[in-house]
């Protein structure tokens, strides 16, 4: 949620901040804006409503000259989204500007307290408080920027990233962190400010990661100084990222969406590259080697997630269960924070993220520390804050993902619970070898099986007009398979705006099945495996309502292709793995669903990439 650019150097500031801006979209948001401090030294603070593709048009006849400058694309909390409510927002007298991620909890407090003392606002925002706090306390006292920012934060309650210029000197920006990520990128005689690396790798590969309550001073023709809220000097750490433009690009794709999910192939391959050996015989987890002793001792493990993160961990618990008979609880981060959970030193946490930065999710490991647990996190951003709050654990790394509604990181979460399971499994004696050689193996051939179901992308687009006219979809399916129907009910609903469902097919006659008619499409995940019959019985039961049938299926299957209306067959594969074949025609089909309604698949309206507030 919201994105933060700032930069400061020798070349002009408006073109770097405006492209960070565009690489920064898919963290979702409605409005944008930019500060520059001029050639004249002037503070200029441009914002609107709408795309940075209006934020552009709004600026084109004015001035943009300057070395420095912040921007921002904000996703509405506290206010509608309108150009009074867009960040960067100024102080009273318009010597600061501010731009923030997060949330400021005791704003209203603040607020009031400065009201009184004459300050009148401009916006509803919790953001625009902090900015005036900072001026208050800068005249009263007299003091430079970083201290008076200092103590303006010592005052706040909330999360925070934070990036504030003075425009009495354009050669300094202040950036601080709590609980929301910022990234600063070290150039030759230059720096970058972003909430994440990608819009600083076309400039510097390096880069440093600030941590909570950290302060970055940016100064120019300086070096890099970073304090905490009590001014003592933090020792950082500057590290390369590997991150390259090609993967911020959409490769001659109309989508990013479409991209990720025919990336995932070789995604799959460089998430298992360096695990699994070549023989195809072993997986090997560095964290697994690491910490062996830690995670055999576990009593249980407790998986907490949010969306598609929680449906991989569903996935993550039957693996685990399987292969190595530990019992596997799965837990909405957001509802597990607020309980009083009983968590003990015999428990692992597995927290999942793709971004490493939901808020939710990192208040679980929070949490679960505090109780003593051991933590072991799944991310894909590389730096970012769960893997740092965690005890040991596994990046996914499957490259960025820019599209908004998740397919790859989906798909590599499932690789690594499938690996750590495995591991898990033959280290304490629980899987059989031949079965582990034989689930490994078909691991392995993954990839070339998930390519066979791309073929499909053109049948599946021609599928997808008949259902544009749709209102609601159900979607079922059996062990492995319903957390599957829980990602593609989820995946349609997020980009198409049709109300979907998932449900374990065997509840569809405990409540459900009142909906099915002509008008209900029912996509349906019939592989074969141990539950095939059942499933079976289920589609029956719709197809006696009239309800129209969408079936995946393994190729060959001569049942169930007869009695479902559509029929899409997939290649044969392990019943442990198949989510990772059955999801990719159902994000295909979600896909093309949306861009025949005309929806706009990589952004989706009340989104956000990284949900960094509760």
């Amino acid at each position: 949620m919201c994105g933060i650019v700032g930069y400061i150097g020798h070349r002009k500031a408006y073109p770097i901040l405006i492209k960070g801006l565009k690489r920064l979209e898919y963290r979702g948001y409605d409005s944008a804006g930019v500060a520059l401090i001029s050639d004249s030294c002037q503070l200029n603070v441009y914002k609107t409503k709408g795309k940075v593709a209006d934020l552009e048009t709004f600026v084109s006849q004015k001035d943009i000259s300057g070395t420095i400058g912040i921007a921002h694309t904000r996703w509405a909390t506290h206010g509608e989204p309108c150009s009074a409510n867009a960040h960067p927002h100024y102080s009273s007298s318009g010597r600061f500007a501010l731009i923030h991620n997060g949330i400021i909890e005791n704003y209203a407090v603040l607020k009031e307290k400065l009201q009184a003392k004459g300050y009148h606002f401009n916006s509803s925002t919790d953001t625009e408080v902090l900015v005036q706090l900072i001026e208050y306390i800068q005249s009263a006292d007299h003091i430079d920027l970083l201290t008076a920012v200092q103590l303006a934060l010592r005052e706040v309650i909330g999360a925070y990233a934070i990036a504030v210029m003075d425009r009495d000197n354009p050669d300094e920006i202040v950036a601080a962190r709590k609980s929301s990520p910022l990234v600063v990128g070290i150039g030759e005689g230059e720096f970058f400010l972003a909430s994440d690396a990608t819009p600083i790798v076309e400039y510097t590969d390096k880069v440093v990661y600030l941590e909570d309550e950290e302060i970055a001073v940016i100064r120019r023709d300086s070096p890099l100084k970073v304090v905490n809220l009590n001014n003592v000097e933090c020792p950082h750490k500057v590290q390369t990222v590997s991150m390259n433009l090609g993967q911020l690009e959409k490769g001659g794709y109309p989508h990013f969406m479409l991209k990720e999910i025919f990336e995932q192939p070789a995604c799959i391959n460089d998430c298992m590259r360096g695990r699994v050996n070549i023989e195809g015989n072993n997986v090997v987890l560095s964290a697994v080697i690491d910490y062996k002793e830690r995670l055999l001792a576990a009593k249980r493990f407790i998986i907490v997630a949010c969306g598609t993160s929680w449906h991989a961990g569903l996935i993550g618990k039957q693996l685990i269960e399987t292969f190595c008979r530990i019992p596997v609880e799965v837990e909405y981060a957001s509802e597990f924070r607020y309980r009083d959970p009983v968590i003990g030193p015999d428990d692992v946490v597995i927290a999942i993220s793709q971004s490493g930065e939901t808020a939710d999710t990192l208040a679980a490991v929070e949490l679960a520390k505090s109780r003593g647990a051991f933590i072991y996190g799944i991310c894909n951003a590389v730096g970012s804050s769960i893997p740092r709050a965690t005890d040991t654990g596994s990046y996914i790394h499957v490259g960025p993902e820019i599209g908004v509604a998740s397919t790859k990181a989906f798909t590599g979460q499932v690789t690594v619970l499938a690996m750590l399971a495995l591991t898990l499994g033959r280290e304490k004696g629980t899987i059989d070898e031949a079965k582990f050689v034989s689930v490994v193996q078909e691991l392995q051939h993954i990839p070339e099986k998930m390519e066979e179901v791309l073929k499909l992308n053109d049948r599946i687009a021609e599928l997808s007009k008949i259902f544009t006219y749709a209102h609601n979809f159900i979607y079922l399916g059996r062990g492995y398979a319903y957390p599957v129907a829980l990602e593609g009910a989820l995946k349609l609903k997020e980009i198409s705006y049709i109300h979907a469902e998932g449900y374990p097919a065997a509840e569809m006659k405990h409540g459900p099945i009142a909906l099915i008619d002509a008008e209900m499409p029912v996509v349906v995940v019939a592989t074969q495996n141990g539950l095939y019959e059942k499933v079976l019985s289920n589609i029956q039961e719709i197809k006696a309502r009239k309800g129209r049938v969408v079936a995946l299926v393994t190729k060959g299957d001569n049942i169930i292709s007869r009695v479902a209306d559509t029929v899409i067959e997939l290649p044969a594969v392990m019943e442990c793995l198949d989510p990772l074949i059955t999801t990719v025609p159902l994000q295909l089909l979600a896909y093309h669903i949306a861009v025949c309604k005309g929806m706009d698949v990589d952004q989706p309206r009340n989104l956000a990439k990284s949900v960094t507030v509760e």
